[in-house]
């Protein structure tokens, strides 16, 4: 049984980005606060403030605004985007380059610094450096199995740690000095600070794109066997069930309590609390899911799209008038760390007694009796 979680709310369309020019594909994005960056196949990014507007009937649209676009002089795709809003820096790699730009402007940084020989990168969302005007940008390297970890400052960047790993790594995700990697054959965990890696589990990369996502501290998910979406810490245990996806997933967001998951035709939304599919939203031809901030982005070669939440008392209140009281409840104590603590305990004993009206009209004597109490 589905739950209305999200609405697909559409935020740039193709006109505003490539106009009458077919032959412009979406590569990649980058979200930060109101600020979008799209990088595409022709070398550009284009910079557009994001401003959502509601409704007085409650309905939610945005309006991009296009502030700038730049042509990096390669006949390349921008390949990532990432945003280091503390040093008012985007970086972006295109041609195994990491270049350095401003965020406002798009321009490269006066020094020129850059990473070269990057396949893929991604920034340490709990770093271990204790610098507050630096990132820490971990990439596979074109060198042969080998991860690069670097410091990156407002003008310069300092290689840090060079690993090498058992077989070519061909997706990271990092927290601390964990990183998360699937091989060729496997996932593993790497803690690049003592070299001790432990094997996760068995996965083929040349099958189906992997994916390796922090979902929180010292917490992975990853795309695994038999269309599986699994959690691991950085101790190499599963703390959760895992959630059961389609066999050919393409990317995977968070969004407390849920997990999004995107193939060929839909993107499906799991609940974190139970591993129950919650609803199935049709998306044809998406390439890229990712969330930023708590705000969930999809995008097609064409047009890029905005995951909106439902607010979690209209979620608790849906699933109550369908009288799914146990679904109901896993939903309300999940919420608890998304609402102030004294807003949530006035709404749980408001749940729990209309929980408990639902139950004792269903003849559910004994259970109506625990929520009354």
């Amino acid at each position: 049984m589905s739950v209305k979680a999200f609405k697909l709310v559409s935020a740039v369309e193709r006109e505003m980005l490539m106009g009458d020019r077919n032959y412009v594909n979406i590569e990649c994005i980058e979200c930060c606060g109101k600020n979008l960056y799209i990088g595409t196949n022709d070398c550009f990014i284009y910079h557009f403030l994001l401003d959502e507007k509601i409704s007085t009937a409650g309905k939610i649209t945005f309006a991009a605004t296009k502030q700038l676009h730049k042509y990096l002089g390669l006949k390349k795709p921008v390949s990532e985007l990432k945003a280091a809003s503390a040093l008012t820096r985007l970086l972006v790699l295109c041609d195994n380059t990491i270049t350095l730009v401003n965020m406002m402007n798009l321009e490269p940084v006066p020094t020129g610094a850059r990473i070269k020989g990057a396949v893929t990168f991604t920034l340490n969302e709990n770093p271990v450096s204790g610098e507050p005007f630096c990132v820490e940008v971990c990439i596979i390297s074109v060198k042969r199995r080998t991860i690069q970890m670097f410091m990156v400052f407002e003008d310069r960047v300092q290689i840090v740690k060079e690993v090498f790993t058992p077989e070519q790594p061909c997706a990271v995700a990092v927290d601390g000095y964990y990183l998360c990697l699937a091989l060729t054959t496997q996932y593993i965990i790497l803690n690049y600070n003592t070299g001790v890696s432990q094997d996760l589990f068995p996965y083929c990369s040349e099958e189906k794109r992997p994916i390796v996502k922090r979902i929180g501290r010292q917490e992975f998910l990853l795309a695994g066997p038999g269309g599986l979406g699994m959690f691991a810490t950085v101790d190499g245990i599963s703390q959760r069930a895992p959630v059961r996806w389609a066999e050919s997933v393409l990317g995977a967001a968070l969004c407390f309590p849920y997990v999004l998951a995107l193939d060929q035709e839909f993107i499906t939304v799991h609940s974190m609390l139970d591993q129950q599919q919650k609803q199935t939203l049709p998306f044809k031809e998406g390439h890229i899911l990712q969330d930023f901030e708590g705000k969930v982005i999809a995008a097609t070669n064409k047009g890029v799209y905005i995951l909106v939440p439902l607010p979690l008392e209209k979620q608790i209140q849906d699933l109550l008038a369908s009288h799914r009281v146990e679904e109901a409840l896993v939903l309300a104590k999940g919420a608890r760390r998304n609402i102030p603590k004294e807003k949530f305990q006035v709404m749980y004993k408001r749940i729990l007694q209309q929980a408990g009206f639902i139950q004792f009209a269903q003849l559910q004597f004994l259970e109506a009796k625990e929520l009354f109490r």
